[in-house]
């Protein structure tokens, strides 16, 4: 049985860590690095190189892993425990220098989510929680809003790269929401909007 608090709380340092490089090679990215995978769909060494550190780092913590990884770098062979990473959630935001931007890590069982880690960059802020824990940010609990009607929600929503799948729901969304909610905006990373 894994101990989920103190697993988390190293999760974060990893996370951090990573991100911490993200920071540094922002300073000197050139978007000629950029691949294009698919129409919209980023990479570049920095994800692969932030993934690379979070695998490493990951395996030493918890070597009976196996990993689920956006750059695929890694792995899962059917392991009771399996770490989910996005190693730089809002890649264009990256490209183009636009906060914000994160770091995602997950650790899953063969039948639930046991922890989430979210470290967004550009405000230093690490967001984490764990099976029958509390959530936090920076130390701090968090909560839900306890907003309960549409007219004072403030959404966030995120358009996925392959938008076109999605174009009738999206439309179909915005129209009926637009004007009836406190305000509707898009930040670039899924991880920070959740």
């Amino acid at each position: 049985m894994l101990n989920l608090r103190p697993l988390t709380v190293s999760v974060c340092k990893i996370a951090i860590e990573a991100g911490q490089f993200l920071r540094k090679e922002r300073k000197e990215f050139q978007r000629e690095q950029v691949i294009e995978k698919h129409a919209h769909d980023y990479v570049s060494y920095v994800d692969k190189e932030s993934e690379r550190l979070i695998v490493e780092r990951l395996s030493a913590l918890l070597p009976q892993a196996g990993f689920v990884t956006e750059e695929g770098s890694a792995v899962y062979t059917g392991e009771d425990y399996c770490w989910v990473i996005d190693p730089l959630d809002g890649t264009t935001n990256y490209i183009h220098d636009n906060a914000p931007y994160c770091v995602s890590i997950a650790l899953r069982s063969r039948t639930e989510l046991l922890l989430g880690v979210v470290y967004e960059v550009c405000r230093n802020e690490c967001y984490y929680a764990w099976k029958d824990g509390k959530a936090y940010l920076n130390r701090k609990e968090i909560h839900v809003s306890d907003v309960r009607n549409v007219e004072n929600a403030f959404l966030i929503l995120e358009l996925p790269y392959n938008y076109q799948n999605y174009k009738p729901t999206i439309e179909y969304l915005l129209h009926e929401l637009y004007g009836k909610v406190s305000g509707i905006r898009m930040n670039g990373s899924a991880a920070i909007s959740l």
